[in-house]
Parts: structure tokens; C-alpha cells; sequence
């Protein structure tokens, strides 16, 4: 191997581990918030025969999620007194 291509290989691969840090970072920023979506504006799982992002069929399904700062999901009020739920 040339001194270019094991060059390249190295950068490669620290840019593959910082990506992985930052990612990891802002995820323990956020949290899955349940049952706090509404309809259709849910990030993902919104539960059987749903695919992901924006699938929800009703405001506050509560199987749908959406990413909230950490810590605030319980703090978040829906219409009927309940509140969001992270698992």
C-alpha cells in the first residue's frame, strides 16, 4: 500500500469515529417523548402498519414519539391533563 492510500485509509477512519461522537452526543441531548405528536408530525414509530417519520394518525397517538430535549418530556401538558411519557 502507498504512503497516499494508507493516508487517506487513517483519515478515513478518524472521520468515521468523530462522526460516531457527534452523533452519539446529540442523541443523549434528546429524548423519545411519547403520545405528545400530533397527527402526521410524530419522528418515528407511530406503531403497527406505520412506517416511520410523519405517519401518525391521530394528534397524541401515544405509541407515536417525538424527539424532545432530555428532561422535558413529563413537563410537556396535553389538552386532556396527561402528560408525555419517555420510555
Amino acid at each position: 500500500m502507498n504512503t497516499a492510500l494508507k493516508a487517506l485509509t487513517v483519515a478515513g477512519a478518524v472521520a468515521s469515529a468523530l462522526a460516531a461522537t457527534t452523533t452519539s452526543a446529540a442523541a443523549q441531548e434528546n429524548e423519545k417523548c411519547y403520545g405528545v405528536s400530533l397527527a402526521g408530525e410524530n419522528d418515528c414509530a407511530a406503531g403497527p402498519g406505520t412506517t416511520c417519520a410523519g405517519t401518525s394518525a391521530v394528534d397524541y397517538q401515544g405509541n407515536a414519539w417525538t424527539l424532545v430535549p432530555a428532561g422535558t418530556c413529563a413537563e410537556i401538558e396535553l389538552p386532556d391533563g396527561r402528560h408525555g411519557e419517555s420510555l
